[in-house]
């Protein structure tokens, strides 16, 4: 077989070679028939028995995670249960074959469509991508209905006959992952997903890795192939030569000696050649994930997306979730720190997102109603978060960041909103920190250029780079085709990142970053030399990033970076990162 290469996105570090295991999902194109009046009810049952096995499967995984498995795995695998047992999925196909006669499996994808098709409008990227979540809860279920449910094989050693299985499939789910447990398993290579599906989350934790949204690897990848992946680069090779299986096996040594050093930093501060303390973050998305960071050696939490929550809660606002819901998955994660600071991100969702999405038609969903525009439109939902987030204050330091923040009624409205939730909460008797820290997002270019107005009110600032640079540019990185056009090191960025940290500066406020530029190992030193103190990022991130500051001089750094903000060429800019680089390994 003549050995050629796919390009997909990398969602971890590191090189793997093994062999390919084809994990195939249920048939999409599920047989469609219709029944009789008399059959309703025996394929009703047949449609609960199939969800009642899937959740007992889940039981039964969640029951055997080893120790040693990543937080992460745990909770997704909560999550799927959750979305199991919704109405969505558990009720509205009984619905269907009520109503339509549909078979059992017919009922489930047509409304899996429906709810596909509500995710598709979802503007932000992370939440876009649960509807793989609900795609995978509905293949075990129909994987039962078929009868194609197995087990994986186990492998029984590791050497050239039987070697590391790298895992090829559309798409992996939590609990696909934990029956690989068992198997040699050193990476996944899928079809779809991207750097915040739960693919992604779980392999940068177990640091594994993966490309992923490869298109149609699982249909030009044979099962057994010999496979490498180089997830640094994004590429998989299909069939390589044995002197290219060489070459990676000796680059691969490299990285696993280099990965054993970096595993020793957890505990070191991170500190400049010249004295300079940075603080290290971590972005966690599940109350959870709060011990990942921790062990990791997160200074604290930088960015906790609150959305996780309300995933899957379509439909009706009863089902959102309560105050009591919220303040436990807060204050979980505030005691998991252990007096280590938490920036808890209020609801960034929106009018495009499944709750609202059978009551309004956005035509923009980037441009709409959606996080802090959307809370204060609703601020029943906004106020309840606020009073949970408050009581968790009591269970340590806690702060609250503000998305998409552009206008300055909008952080005087958010602030009267926190007085009153902080006034209510004192009426009942209800501890919380009235000190609380106030913070708002920079991920709009209006928010970047009137940096006044927020430093003036504000307690601190926390530039969310993946938006600002969609937003600044005009490009959606989830796109394809215009994904090449998506670059965080250009001018008009680069120059957004200068204001804002010589703002804070002088108002002498914190400034974070804690989008997708805080945990590139490439951009640490621009970072630093810029002025940034703040990093935050996933945890599996911290020690390479840890490394790259031990190595740095802040003052040497400043030479090369006042180069690049005079600079508007994008090649001398890139040659000048490149430079960058080198300075911390001529100084060490």
């Amino acid at each position: 077989m003549a050995s050629f290469t796919l390009q997909g996105i990398p969602i971890s570090r590191g090189i793997t070679i093994g062999r390919a295991h084809l994990l195939h999902p249920a048939a999409l194109d599920v047989q469609h028939y219709l029944i009789a009046q008399e059959q309703v009810e025996a394929e009703v049952q047949r449609l609960k028995d199939a969800i009642a096995k899937v959740h007992k499967d889940l039981q039964a995984i969640w029951s055997d995670l080893p120790p040693d498995a990543p937080t992460e795995l745990g909770a997704f695998l909560d999550v799927h249960a959750l979305i199991l047992s919704d109405p969505m999925i558990c009720e509205e196909p009984l619905d269907i074959i009520r109503s339509r006669h549909y078979n059992a499996e017919w009922a489930l994808v047509t409304q899996i469509d429906v709810l596909s098709a509500q995710f598709d409008e979802i503007e932000d990227e992370y939440l876009r991508e649960r509807k793989a979540d609900i795609q995978q809860v509905a293949d075990r279920v129909l994987k039962v209905l078929t009868g194609s449910a197995h087990d994986l094989p186990r492998a029984v050693g590791v050497d050239e006959s039987n070697a590391n299985m790298i895992v090829v499939a559309r798409d992996i789910s939590p609990a696909d992952m934990m029956q690989f447990r068992n198997v040699a398993f050193t990476g996944f290579v899928t079809d779809e997903g991207g750097q915040n599906s739960h693919t992604a989350i779980v392999s940068r934790s177990l640091g594994i890795p993966a490309v992923v949204g490869m298109g149609n690897a699982s249909r030009l990848i044979l099962q057994d192939d010999w496979l490498i992946i180089d997830s640094d680069a994004g590429v998989v090779i299909v069939a390589p030569s044995a002197l290219v299986i060489s070459q990676y096996r000796d680059r691969q040594a490299v990285l696993l000696k280099a990965r054993k050093k970096l595993n020793r930093l957890k505990k070191t501060q991170a500190v400049t050649l010249d004295g300079i303390s940075i603080s290290l973050l971590a972005n966690i998305e599940l109350p959870q994930d709060a011990h990942a960071a921790l062990e990791a050696g997160a200074n604290g939490v930088g960015l906790f997306r609150s959305e996780f929550l309300f995933m899957g809660r379509t439909g009706h606002e009863h089902k959102l979730p309560s105050e009591e819901e919220q303040f436990v998955a807060y204050r979980d994660a505030v005691v998991a720190m252990k007096g280590r600071p938490v920036t808890i991100r209020t609801l960034d969702v929106g009018a495009d997102k499944p709750m609202d999405s059978s009551e309004h038609n956005i035509l923009n969903p980037a441009l709409g109603l959606r996080a802090i525009r959307y809370c204060l439109q609703e601020p029943q939902i906004f106020l309840t978060q606020l009073k949970a987030i408050l009581r968790a204050s009591a269970f340590g330091e806690v702060h609250i960041l503000l998305p998409m923040i552009a206008h300055s009624f909008e952080i005087d409205q958010s602030l009267t909103m926190i007085e009153q939730a902080k006034s209510e909460l004192a009426l009942a008797g209800i501890g919380f920190d009235r000190k609380i820290k106030i913070g708002a997002m920079i991920e709009v270019p209006a928010a970047a250029l009137s940096l006044p107005m927020f430093v003036k009110k504000l307690d601190f600032l926390s530039i969310g780079t993946n938006d600002l640079i969609q937003y600044t540019l005009a490009i959606d990185r989830a796109d394809h085709e215009v994904a090449h056009l998506y670059s965080d090191t250009h001018p008009a960025i680069l120059q957004l990142l200068h204001m804002t940290v010589s703002a804070a500066d002088k108002a002498e406020i914190p400034v974070a970053i804690c989008g997708g530029m805080a945990g590139d190992v490439r951009l640490t030193r621009l970072l630093i030399g810029m002025g940034f103190r703040e990093l935050s990022m996933p945890a599996a991130l911290l020690p390479e990033v840890k490394q790259a500051i031990l190595t740095s001089n802040i003052e040497s750094l400043q030479v090369h970076i006042k180069k690049i903000l005079r600079c508007y060429d994008p090649v001398v800019i890139q040659e000048s990162l490149q430079q960058l680089a080198s300075v911390g390994s001529t100084l060490h």
